[in-house]
């Protein structure tokens, strides 16, 4: 498939099962959903460093992407996937951790800052443009004086369990809702 009706989809994280639960693979969980809603298994790409499955969302060509490289170099695997596709920019949704958004709670945009966040630094970076769609995943502020680069590295407890598989959903049907809908209609079912 390389046509640029496709849509790119890529959910942020760190490689490796001592990353897999944290708060900062959020992104990277609710691609795995999408996967499993489509049927798909995530495999290698031959080109780019990062886990890819063609699949269609409600008809629309969709390729769902996990880079396999650490969060703060996502750029190159996202252009990579995006020139191998042929998808341009305003056709990519980066699903990612948001530390500004309560726990749950889900904001869709398109363009923006990266308000610190390495991952979308250095997908805009790579690109050197901001405008793709996001897909933000509230994860909460850490308590009390935490720092926030540990916080997001670790797992979610067992008590947030019931609020991770909320985010996980809630940011598939999001997506899908994007791909489908547009920016408007999404935003405001999920913008809560």
């Amino acid at each position: 498939m390389s046509n640029s009706d496709a849509w790119l989809v890529v959910g942020l994280g760190n490689p490796g099962p001592t990353y897999a639960n944290t708060r900062h693979n959020i992104g990277a969980v609710v691609v795995d959903e999408l996967a499993s809603r489509s049927g798909v298994t995530l495999k290698r790409h031959k080109r780019a460093l990062a886990e890819v499955a063609e699949t269609k969302i409600n008809g629309n060509q969709t390729i769902l992407a996990k880079p396999l490289s650490f969060m703060n170099e996502s750029g190159g695997p996202v252009k990579a996937l995006a020139a191998f596709y042929k998808v341009p920019l305003d056709q990519i949704i980066v699903v990612h951790d948001e530390l500004d958004i309560p726990l749950e709670a889900i904001r869709v945009k398109l363009g923006g800052g990266d308000n610190g966040h390495n991952g979308l630094k250095s997908i805009r970076s790579a690109f050197d443009d901001g405008q793709w769609y996001r897909i933000r995943l509230g994860i909460g502020r850490p308590p009390g004086i935490q720092d926030p680069s540990a916080f997001v590295l670790k797992a979610f407890s067992s008590t947030e369990a019931t609020s991770v598989a909320v985010l996980r959903d809630s940011g598939a049907d999001a997506t899908e809702a994007l791909i489908t809908k547009g920016l408007i209609e999404t935003q405001s079912q999920f913008n809560s």
